[in-house]
């Protein structure tokens, strides 16, 4: 059993100003996806800078409302019904990623409109920009000892603050390496030569999906939540599957006009 280091949640503090880690995370993320950008642009030409940097504003915004309106609706939509201006208390914790892709979709779509771009076009490129966001973010919940793993007894399990007494998996570092780090390998090296239109966001869709579905089989499920049906299904899985599906549907409908190839 290995030893959870004991983190505080702020990075600093000065006086009644704090910087958390969790924010810090999101700030990585946001910061890798614009240098990742930058390069993308410089190799295949497909948006000019302006237009990125509208595009990952427009993202910052999507993913940040989206996450959190998708965490109140998806897991605990009667609670903040009771408290509806906690909804505003992201400082609380509570964001999904499911919540958060819609809103990146939405905040995309509405960019591209304003350059005469297709969603899938604008969507294609933005793809491998999105999984170190993930990685940032799964540390940032190891950091906060939240979203452990089940009770086990393998060689690396930890003991978590406020998850009782048990060892546990670091599935927080499980989603880190497949969701971001895999992820982001896949995507990167798969969208670097031309593809059809919808081929890398179907990519994308469904490695998410599966990388997800796999580690929710270590993860403890939401106490609030638990199992959803068959005493394994949670709700990031009934979450997940629709994003298989589609990743399926987009690539199947994407190598289906190869004609199409372009760069992304």
């Amino acid at each position: 059993m290995l030893s959870y280091p004991q983190f505080s949640p702020d990075l600093f503090s000065l006086g009644p100003i704090s910087l958390r880690w969790y924010g810090v995370m999101y700030l990585l993320g946001f910061g890798a996806a614009c240098l990742l950008g930058r390069r993308r642009i410089g190799a295949f030409r497909t948006f000019t800078k302006h237009q990125f940097d509208d595009l990952l504003t427009f993202g910052i915004f999507g993913v940040i409302l989206g996450a959190r309106l998708g965490y109140v609706f998806f897991y605990q939509p009667a609670y903040y019904l009771a408290n509806p201006l906690e909804i505003a208390y992201l400082w609380h914790g509570g964001m999904s990623f499911h919540g958060g892709l819609l809103g990146v979709m939405l905040a995309q779509w509405l960019a591209g409109r304003r350059y005469g771009r297709g969603f899938f076009e604008t969507m294609d490129f933005m793809a491998p920009l999105v999984p170190p966001g993930l990685f940032f973010g799964r540390l940032g919940n190891f950091i906060n000892g939240e979203l452990w793993g089940k009770v086990t007894d393998v060689p690396w399990a930890m003991v978590f603050p406020g998850a009782g007494p048990l060892p546990r998996h670091p599935s927080q570092l499980y989603e880190a390496a497949l969701e971001g780090a895999a992820l982001f390998a896949i995507l990167w090296a798969y969208s670097s030569k031309p593809r059809p239109t919808m081929a890398v966001s179907g990519v994308f869709a469904l490695g998410y999906g599966l990388f997800r579905c796999f580690v929710e089989f270590f993860r403890q499920p939401d106490a609030h939540l638990g199992y959803l049906a068959f005493g394994f299904v949670t709700m990031g899985m009934a979450l997940c599957l629709p994003l298989v599906l589609l990743g399926c549907l987009l690539l199947f409908a994407a190598y289906g006009k190869r004609s199409g190839a372009v760069r992304r």
